[in-house]
């Protein structure tokens, strides 16, 4: 990440990694897999609203990997956008697992824009995902953050399947994708609640795509 670290609105941060959400289920993952392949000079902090929650999953982290001790704590809560800017500027590159995202990510969204900072979530909501990029594409595009949604199980194996697809048929051939993925795993209540949501913003969400096309 040269080119990112010499960005003129882009500092040193104390920060190369901070996850937002780590107390929760798909945070939790998130966190485990982060301690275990965080290279050796990589910092990381953990971001939330609950002091003692986030302690606590420091606590179990560092029994994962007692390498990775010197985990940071940042206050970040989606009702208060000071906050999620605090923590836009302490990171190169911030993850979020906090939805729905249509009720709790715009914020933090807006906030890495302006700081030039990289954002990452797994969110599933086609509503927030070209919200987003109506109200922060120019923003992003000014201060060098690159804004990525949809990094989640319920996107990217749709996009391997795609690419992998697309790569063995012929070249520069029509072509239209469908595809069927089945899995015996039951959902989490953030993302059973992130399906009901946008399933009740149908119309909201065919204006959305409709204006960023």
């Amino acid at each position: 990440m040269t080119e990112k670290d010499d960005h003129p609105t882009c500092p040193e941060r104390p920060y190369d990694v901070v996850l937002f959400g780590a107390t929760g289920f798909a945070g939790g993952l998130t966190a485990d897999y982060l301690v275990e392949h965080l290279p050796e000079s990589g910092r990381m902090a953990l971001a939330g609203r609950n002091r003692d929650k986030l302690e606590a999953v420091r606590d179990r982290l560092t029994g994962i990997n007692p390498d990775v001790s010197d985990i940071g704590l940042l206050h970040a809560d989606s009702t208060d956008p000071a906050s999620l800017t605090e923590v836009a500027r302490s990171a190169k590159v911030v993850i979020t697992t906090v939805g729905p995202y249509l009720e709790y990510g715009a914020a933090l969204v807006a906030a890495c824009a302006e700081e030039g900072t990289d954002y990452v979530d797994l969110t599933g909501e086609p509503e927030f995902v070209d919200r987003m990029f109506l109200g922060n594409d120019a923003t992003a595009r000014q201060t060098g953050a690159r804004l990525v949604h949809a990094c989640g199980f319920d996107s990217i194996p749709h996009d391997l399947g795609a690419l992998y697809t697309a790569r063995n048929l012929p070249a520069n051939a029509p072509m239209e994708i469908r595809g069927v993925v089945r899995t015996n795993a039951s959902l989490s209540g953030g993302t059973l609640h992130s399906a009901l949501k946008q399933l009740s913003r149908l119309r909201p969400m065919w204006q959305a795509a409709s204006q960023r096309r």
